[in-house]
């Protein structure tokens, strides 16, 4: 945009500006429809003089205020320029900031309305969050900055809904892998036992605010399934206690994985022998010194200090010693014996049992799809082999189909003709039907996964599936004077890590790493480069003596011949601290009291790589607020939201929120971001209810 600025004309003091709009943005687009937003800016600034002819726009008054809608116009270009539009709103908030910055109530380097009203946060459903106040943008950066910030403000100022669109775009980035979301149901405090309901009927009312802005953000199909693979948690705060560190920690059961907290007396784990335990006993331990115990595989889990691990070195195994039980804090220190990791751990002694379910798909057939098969659903299935063995492993699993070349190793996976296609009707393909059921139709290979259904059923049939993936896109490597590991690829994060379920559900262990796309050689297919889009996915695999990884009879010899897979084992890598945490510990019946937590680990662990947010936290008392804090785990990240002036708490209880700033100012990592009146995003007369409050109570010395 050019400025033109003259001479004084008129009134003495006074000054007149021009700004031409470029043709490419429209006048409305300057001006709004109806010039609703010039009648903004004429309103702002009554003592000037706006006129519009064509693309021109000329500005007559003091110089100051000239000056003043001078970079009003400026700023409001520069964001048309991103190709977002200006509301009435931004307007007048860009005309309070240029104003704040003109009276030296900015500070130095802040940020112009430009730079606030442009940084997108989320882009949903047709729909894009982002900052519309200046402390609303440093909230924002504050969240990207710490590891824990509290936004301190009055209803209205957006802090909660920020804090949801940062902690949804972290898990969509990969940033976290899960996101809980809590509040504090004070208005039922202890009493949910006399409200007519279910649990999640007592409390889905104080949490109703927070599914309302998940739907907001994430697909609302999306929700159900998030939240019941336990990626996004929402729950009153009353029950973090109970689950500080075991609440977050997975145990397997027969239905599957379950989270500690919820387990009571009677309920069944999964013991060390893969058979199903009883709890005899859940005991909170209180606070405690938590420490992170890693394994050499990258599986790793959290525990006290105190707790005890079933552990053997290589000289107790040497001299057929039994395995020994060491505290944690025992071990740190003393975890390397030269250059070798000390600690060996116990695995599954045998496979994991869990009950067994029908399924729509033969579980090897099943794999050797999920491998090399393609599933799009837009065309007729097909496979891609060399090897006619896997073919006929097909057609023989698969009823009612059959496979025909299409040249090459191309083969479409057709229905076979029946007597009764003649009669018209609906022809069905058996295979897109049943991949229907499990939701697989449509997967591309970047999307694909093991079902539910096949994860958690038999041995056999996880067996099944895991040698049909291994027979199209994993296979044995060989080593000099090393027994063969077992080597699967894929570009499906998802089906990665169920390969690594499958495999360590069945007594064994997997490493994986990322071969990155971008840098590789491309391919060749037919004469040309094919390039790779994305990254693959490389997981190493061993699995115990007797589990046999493939059914192809070329891959199977060559495994044996390469002298199998040797014996899988986990060590102890490090033990480092992890501060403080509420404990809990459950007792179960089985004669060596391990039970089988995440990552098939025989031991604890808590909640890590989460983006946690506690919203109306000024309805905590300082002992909620301190158990919350230190509910951080590792590579997670905390927002705590409230308003300390609308405290619901009984009469003579502290709010954790009002307490928690003179506690934790100056503490590393920990920000406090503070907004006001003028950040309310909501209707413009709550703005001005909240100032009214405020005077009120500062005449009454409140």
């Amino acid at each position: 945009m050019t400025q033109t600025p003259t001479a004084p004309n008129g009134a003495p003091g006074e000054t007149r500006a021009y700004f031409t709009v470029p043709a490419k943005h429209p006048m409305v687009t300057v001006l709004g429809s109806g010039d609703a937003l010039l009648r903004v800016i004429e309103k702002a600034f009554p003592q000037a003089d706006i006129h519009v002819r064509g693309n021109q726009v000329s500005a007559v008054g003091e110089a100051a205020e000239v000056a003043l809608i001078q970079r009003l116009f400026d700023e409001m270009m520069l964001v048309l320029r991103t190709g977002q539009p200006m509301t009435e709103d931004a307007v007048e908030r860009s005309i309070a900031m240029l104003r704040a910055s003109e009276n030296g109530q900015a500070e130095a380097g802040q940020e112009t309305p430009a730079e606030v009203l442009t940084q997108n946060i989320l882009s949903s459903r047709g729909r894009t969050i982002r900052p519309k106040t200046l402390n609303q943008k440093r909230y924002v950066d504050a969240i990207d900055k710490h590891t824990i910030v509290f936004g301190i403000g009055p209803a209205g100022t957006g802090k909660t809904y920020l804090a949801m669109a940062k902690a949804v775009q972290a898990l969509q980035s990969k940033q976290v892998t899960r996101i809980i979301l809590t509040r504090p149901a004070v208005e039922a405090g202890e009493r949910l036992g006399f409200l007519p309901g279910t649990l999640y009927e007592k409390i889905d009312p104080y949490l109703r605010p927070l599914y309302d802005a998940l739907h907001d953000m994430l697909d609302p199909d999306s929700i159900p399934k998030l939240m019941a693979s336990g990626t996004i948690e929402v729950a009153p705060l009353a029950y973090m206690r109970g689950r500080s560190q075991p609440i977050f920690t997975n145990v397997l059961t027969p239905d599957g994985w379950r989270a500690i907290g919820d387990l009571q007396v009677g309920d069944l784990v999964i013991g060390s022998n893969g058979e199903p335990t009883p709890v005899l006993g859940v005991y909170p331990q209180g606070e405690r010194d938590i420490y992170r115990v890693s394994a050499q595989d990258g599986s790793w889990t959290l525990c006290c200090g105190e707790h005890l691990w079933t552990v053997r070195t290589a000289s107790d195994k040497r001299r057929d010693k039994p395995w020994r039980v060491l505290e944690t804090q025992d071990m740190i220190g003393n975890l390397r014996a030269a250059h070798a990791r000390r600690y060996e751990l116990p695995l599954l002694t045998a496979p994991v049992c869990f009950p067994e379910r029908e399924v729509p798909v033969d579980p090897y057939a099943l794999g050797l799809l999920l491998g090399d098969g393609c599933i799009s659903g837009k065309t007729t299935p097909s496979f891609a082999t060399a090897d006619p063995e896997l073919i006929s492993a097909l057609e023989t699993a698969l009823p009612g189909i059959t496979a025909r070349s299409r040249g090459g190793y191309n083969y479409l996976i057709n229905r076979e003709s029946a007597p009764s296609d003649s009669e018209g009707g609906v022809l069905t393909h058996p295979l897109k039907q049943a991949l229907r059921t499990l939701d697989l139709l449509g997967s591309k290979s970047y999307s694909k996964f093991v079902p539910d259904d096949y994860l958690y059923n038999s041995a056999e049939v996880r067996l099944a599936v895991l040698q049909g993936l291994l027979d199209t896109d994993g296979g044995p490597v060989t080593q000099t004077d090393r027994t063969c590991r077992i080597q699967f690829t894929t570009t499906s994060i998802v089906l990665r890590d169920d390969v690594i379920a499958l495999v360590q559900s069945l007594g064994g262990v997997a490493y994986t790493r990322r071969r990155a796309a971008a840098g590789r050689k491309p391919g060749r297919v037919n004469g040309r480069d094919v390039p790779f889009n994305r990254d693959a996915h490389i997981v190493d695999i061993r699995l115990p003596e007797g589990i046999e990884p493939f059914r192809l009879a070329r891959k199977r010899d060559a495994y044996h011949a390469g002298g199998g897979g040797g014996r899988p084992m986990r060590f102890i890598d490090s033990i480092e601290p992890a501060g403080r945490e509420e404990t809990v510990c459950i007792q179960v019946a089985a004669e060596d009291s391990l039970y089988v937590t995440q990552d098939y680990l025989l031991t604890h662990n808590t909640l890590n790589d989460a983006f946690i947010i506690l919203d109306e936290a000024q309805n905590t008392n300082p002992e909620q607020m301190k158990m919350f804090l230190t509910r951080l785990g590792f590579e997670s990240k905390i927002v705590i939201t409230g308003d300390v002036t609308q405290v619901d708490l009984p009469g003579g209880t502290k709010s954790g929120l009002r307490q928690v700033r003179d506690i934790l100012d100056g503490v590393p990592d920990v920000h406090f971001s503070m907004l006001t009146s003028q950040d309310v995003v909501r209707h413009k007369l709550v703005g001005r209810i909240v100032d009214a409050y405020e005077q009120y109570d500062s005449r009454n010395g409140k």
